[in-house]
């Protein structure tokens, strides 16, 4: 589709709509909101022009204002996503809701509150602990995205085992529709039937139906007590075989799992020079237990870490205090730091599969590195078969051999995913990054599904136009 440039006549518009000091047109601010945590080499696209409104109304006159002139206008969080999801692709408009930061309201006998889309997750739990309560629906990278990014993406993370993902918190949104209505889906009701859940179909599309000025999210008791057992395996198989034994002979669901495969575990470990006896392992899980009551969380952790015993694991770690607990996910958390020691060229990927068919799915993602010189760590949550199967760049190749390994590394890592009853994208979604995946891997109907809705809410194409797919 042929989109029209931002004029002189479309910037004066934009001034009197939103005030000069929210507009932006300095080459080199606007190169801050030309790319997120993909290689901007690969990713990355200038926007003509960069937005930061300040209420739902002012964004309303500027998607009128867009559809009219056939400006494409790129919604964006902090900019922290790993899809490309953020970038403006075709130019135009970068709308960041940078400015709309406020907690509106704490509904503490609703237990829920109301948020604008640019205020930081991590700030949200801040606001609330005292009263014990907090925000379960978070990710990993909960201090520096924005919870706008996070309903757009529906991001997960290490608790989603026990917490579920950002979804499943999000009880209301208001939006602003490509062609600049603003509507109000959902609220402060736990159940609601009336016609289609419209607000769940927000979640997760990607900046593509709607742009969130407001997020009615829901609130849980924060638990005051937490254990973490870092548990090292001989082979993979037998770190998988644990997750569901420990829900069912156990009965326990844990906060989360997280796994980590023999060369991740290296990789890391000499990178904190870490002491841990890891060059045992082939395979470890770092389970987290958490709860209001000491004696339960400790006996929870006493069984899982029992049954690990059982089943063969090679040692078992507690970490029942701040200090240790900050030093096994230490290990957890560098993985990727520790590679970019080794190469600052990754490819970061989120395939997930059925939790059964990860011990299948390893020996796939090795042949893969064999066949490409290649190193592909994989590392992630164990609880949910979300894995992060990261592809190092061999400093060796020149980057346009590694662009094209890459691809062809990527799609068949995506079809191995796929073979198990998998799919591309459990956290991160699809953006630019994986679409050319989704129209070569994705049943057609399905995406010709997507393509309806898209076309239903954004006639024009507008918002966050080539992300998930292209609109012929």
């Amino acid at each position: 589709m042929k989109y029209n440039p931002v004029t002189g006549k479309i910037l004066d518009q934009l001034i009197e709509i939103l005030g000069k000091k929210n507009v932006l047109t300095d080459p080199a601010k606007l190169e801050t909101y030309s790319h997120d945590e993909t290689p901007i080499e690969q990713y990355g696209h200038l926007p003509e022009v960069v937005i930061t409104p300040s209420s739902a109304e002012e964004i309303s006159t500027v998607m009128k204002l867009a559809n009219l002139e056939l400006i494409p206008v790129t919604p964006r969080g902090a900019g922290s996503g790993l899809s490309g999801g953020a970038i403006p692709e075709y130019g135009g408009i970068v709308l960041s809701v940078e400015k709309m930061n406020q907690v509106l309201e704490v509904d503490y006998n609703n237990l829920m509150m109301t948020l604008e889309p640019g205020v930081v997750t991590n700030s949200v739990n801040e606001e609330i602990k005292e009263k014990g309560l907090f925000f379960a629906g978070y990710p990993m990278s909960v201090e520096s995205c924005y919870i706008g990014g996070n309903i757009a993406e529906n991001a997960g993370g290490g608790k989603a085992v026990k917490y579920g993902v950002t979804g499943s918190y999000i009880m209301g949104l208001e939006i602003v529709t490509p062609t600049g209505e603003i509507v109000q889906l959902g609220g402060k009701r736990v159940k609601d039937v009336t016609g289609y859940d419209l607000k769940q179909l927000i979640v997760g599309s990607e900046g593509t139906l709607g742009i969130i000025t407001k997020a009615i999210v829901k609130l849980l008791p924060l638990p005051t007590e937490k254990v973490d057992l870092l548990v090292l395996f001989k082979d993979i198989k037998s770190a998988i075989e644990m997750v569901p034994t420990i829900m069912t002979r156990g009965g326990i669901i844990p906060t989360g799992i997280e796994f980590m495969d023999k060369l991740s575990i290296k990789k890391s470990c000499e990178y904190l020079n870490e002491n841990l006896p890891y060059q045992e392992a082939g395979a470890v899980l770092l389970i987290e237990v958490d709860g209001h009551k000491v004696q339960e969380v400790e006996d929870d952790a006493e069984t899982i870490g029992e049954l690990c015993l059982e089943k063969g694991a090679i040692e078992v770690y507690v970490a029942d205090n701040r200090t240790t607990q900050e030093r096994v996910w230490n290990v957890r958390r560098n993985i990727a730091e520790a590679f970019k020691v080794f190469s600052p060229h990754q490819s970061l990927e989120d395939i997930v599969v059925p939790i059964a068919a990860i011990p299948e799915l390893m020996p796939e993602i090795t042949c893969i590195s064999k066949k490409y010189n290649i190193q592909i760590p994989c590392y992630g949550h164990a609880g949910d078969g979300n894995l992060h199967a990261t592809l190092v760049k061999n400093p060796d190749i020149d980057m346009q051999e590694w662009y094209q390994t890459e691809e062809k590394a990527l799609y068949e890592l995506y079809q191995a995913a796929l073979k198990l009853g998998g799919t591309l994208s459990g956290e991160h979604g699809i953006g630019s990054k994986r679409r050319k995946f989704m129209k070569e891997l994705i049943d057609p109907v399905e995406l010709g599904l997507m393509k309806k809705i898209k076309k239903s809410f954004d006639p024009n194409n507008i918002l966050n136009p080539g992300k998930i797919f292209k609109l012929e």
